[in-house]
């Protein structure tokens, strides 16, 4: 049986604080699957700080696996994964508990896409790289209610920037095949790489 983490110990001694939805929630299981080992290990921390009880897979057959042993109340799903989609996740969970509120991140450029997950069962979609803040209120957010906007949201040059650095990432850190798969100039890209993440 997958076991989701203790409680923080804020939302043991009940120190969640007031007014925050998930105070309402007796069960406060969350599963995280993504693929992308720093950011799911920082979202995990953030959200048991928040009172949530997690478990993180890192597959589309760990996090089935996971809703199977033991479906949560709440997830977190990467659309795209190294063995398939995410979407076989959302569409399981929501076999297997079909009230639980299961949240899609989405990479830059697929929002599209993640439109057909929220047919398919998801709770709403987030583009990647969402913080743990911007999470929380998506899933305590009230059917057909949209989440408060982020206080400080990413600039657009910040989001284009962490897209481009996630394409070079993916490509094995390849300037070459990083640009052909942008469809931008190897010297523009070099210039944008040599550049610190803008604010």
């Amino acid at each position: 049986m997958t076991q989701y983490g203790t409680l923080s110990p804020e939302a043991q001694a009940g120190t969640i604080p007031e007014g925050d939805a998930l105070a309402n929630h007796a069960d406060r299981s969350l599963l995280i699957v993504d693929d992308d080992k720093p950011f799911s290990t920082r979202l995990a921390r953030a959200m048991e700080a928040r009172g949530y009880r997690v478990h993180v897979a890192e597959s589309v057959a760990e996090g089935v696996s996971a809703v199977d042993a033991q479906p949560p109340a709440f997830a977190v799903i990467d659309m795209r994964l190294a063995d398939g989609n995410g979407l076989d996740v959302i569409a399981r969970l929501k076999e297997r508990r079909p009230e639980a509120r299961g949240v899609i991140l989405t990479g830059y450029g697929n929002i599209a896409t993640a439109v057909t997950a929220v047919k398919l069962g998801a709770f709403d979609y987030l583009a990647k790289p969402a913080d743990a803040d911007e999470i929380h209120g998506t899933l305590m957010a009230e059917p057909g209610e949209r989440a408060d906007p982020p206080e400080n949201p990413m600039s657009a040059d910040r989001v284009r920037w962490e897209h481009i650095q996630r394409v070079y990432e993916l490509c094995g850190r390849n300037v070459s095949e990083t640009a052909r798969r942008l469809n931008m100039h190897r010297r523009t890209l070099q210039r944008i790489l040599a550049k610190r993440a803008p604010r």
